[in-house]
């Protein structure tokens, strides 16, 4: 999913929002699989990590992405409400782990409003597709496919 307005027309679009250091975000529904509380999956962990190991669902073998640790939110130990989701991506099958699953949220293209620029030269991550409005909520709406291809900068090493 591109842009809310061009790749659905006029139609509505399910969002699955979830929170994540105390802001709550949207994904496009038609990616999720499945969700799946985190204590529930056997899980082959690498601590403090953004890839947090892998972990077995349904006999498949996934990658996990601990977006807590890539906003610098993690808590010291798994909360019962932290969630995974589940998401069908072009490439992959995969899970993130994120604060806790929040709902389905249905916005109409109207409902959708550009985020304003964060960096001086008025640019922002093409990963994000702007802030949804519905019955006083606000989600911070997000291309999931465009984010998990984004590529890290590599660690420096210090000699």
């Amino acid at each position: 999913m591109h842009d809310t307005t061009t790749s659905r027309g006029s139609q509505a679009v399910q969002f699955l929002s979830f929170t994540l250091g105390g802001l709550e975000y949207g994904i496009d529904f038609a990616r999720v699989q499945e969700l799946r509380v985190l204590k529930a999956l056997e899980r082959f962990a690498a601590s403090g990590e953004i890839i947090g190991g892998v972990a077995v669902s349904r006999g498949v073998i996934i990658p996990l992405v601990d977006m807590r640790v890539a906003c610098g939110t993690t808590p010291d130990a798994p909360d019962p409400m932290t969630d995974v989701i589940i998401l069908r991506l072009s490439s992959c099958v995969m899970g993130m782990v994120v604060d806790g699953v929040t709902g389905v949220v249905t916005l109409a293209p109207e409902q959708v409003a550009p985020l304003p620029a964060a960096a001086a030269d008025g640019a922002r991550p093409d990963y994000l597709l702007g802030l949804g409005q519905a019955g006083g909520r606000r989600l911070i709406l997000v291309d999931i496919e465009k984010l998990m291809s984004v590529k890290r900068p590599a660690a420096r090493q210090v000699a």
